[in-house]
């Protein structure tokens, strides 16, 4: 899909330049309008075309966070190709600070969209008709949601084998094998061919040091696989790792409402039967203990110190099925 002029967005882009676009596809009551910048960069020689994309929810706000130092550092210009970069595709959650689409919808639940639906229904119709056939691959950020922080790990079905091998390279310390949500981007992206890779790291609204080296790296390690650029020199710099992949997982649920504590570090290895927390009400009356029902690597949990009956307190993903 790259040629020697890149047909983009209504623009022509030749090789070797970098533009800036801004998509402006819908306006507030206010009739004020909400645009979404686009950095596209291209190389000199052909090659792949691929997308970081971040801010899908407006409020997960550390994949911003990767795909703004790739810019900053100037990592998204290649020898060979074309990297598209959306560091905030849902601007308008964004600016609220909320997860959802200003029509209450959360965007990656209603791709591939409607050219006469919702608002989020729309902006999705754009996205799949304008930008997904420009694309061979795409790394989609994401962080947990509300107060669940994701240790760092990529998503993938687990059935395409350049995926399964690009999810390696990228160097994430797990690989979750999961099926693809419907009408996810992640899902009607890969029907079209696109090879995506999905990045879980931090929690929403925060930004975390670790988990942005990690998703950083990883996208230098993808593109250098790919043949955008040599990142050799910078790759040297980070830490080699060896992912673990997990074939299965399972959530705890809190039993009871209350004051939560979390007695195991995120990333870390549990056996069956082991007390991840304690739930307590705040008159001293109960304390009750969160058990871990496998053996397994702790991939998510819940920092909130008040929790619903209900409420997930932790993902535990295990490298074999389990019954």
């Amino acid at each position: 899909m790259d040629t020697d002029v890149f047909h983009f967005l209504g623009k022509k882009i030749g090789r070797g330049e970098t533009v800036q676009l801004n998509i402006d596809i819908a306006r507030l009551h206010t009739r004020t309008a909400i645009e979404v910048p686009i950095i596209v960069s291209r190389g000199k020689s052909p090659g792949p075309v691929i997308l970081l994309n971040a801010g899908i929810h407006g409020d997960e706000v550390n994949g911003v966070e990767i795909v703004r130092q790739i810019i900053a550092k100037n990592y998204h210009k290649p020898t060979n190709g074309t990297v598209i970069c959306i560091p905030v595709l849902n601007v308008f959650g964004f600016l609220h600070q909320t997860r959802e689409f200003p029509d209450g919808r959360d965007l990656n639940r209603v791709f591939p969209g409607s050219k006469e639906g919702s608002l989020g229904s729309r902006f999705a119709y754009f996205f799949m008709k304008e930008i997904v056939p420009k694309i061979d691959y795409c790394i989609d950020y994401h962080t947990g949601a509300s107060k669940r922080f994701n240790y760092t790990h990529i998503r993938i079905e687990g059935v395409d084998k350049e995926t399964i091998e690009l999810a390696q390279v990228f160097g994430a310390p797990f690989i979750m094998l999961s099926k693809v949500l419907p009408k996810s981007l992640r899902s009607e992206a890969a029907k079209k061919g696109v090879k995506v890779l999905l990045f879980e790291g931090g929690k929403a609204l925060d930004l975390d040091r670790a988990v942005t080296k990690v998703g950083v790296a990883g996208a230098l390690k993808v593109m250098h696989k790919i043949g955008l650029r040599d990142f050799s020199k910078e790759i040297a710099a980070y830490p080699k790792t060896e992912p673990i992949t997990l074939a299965d997982s399972s959530w705890t649920r809190a039993r009871y409402s209350g004051m939560f504590r979390t007695y195991v570090s995120i990333g870390s290895y549990v056996k069956k039967g082991t007390v991840l927390g304690t739930i307590s009400d705040p008159f001293g009356e109960f304390e009750k203990r969160v058990i871990s029902k496998h053996d397994g690597y702790v991939v998510c949990s819940n920092h909130s110190p008040i929790v619903n009956q209900g409420d997930a307190l932790f993902h535990v993903g295990f490298d074999v099925k389990q019954v």
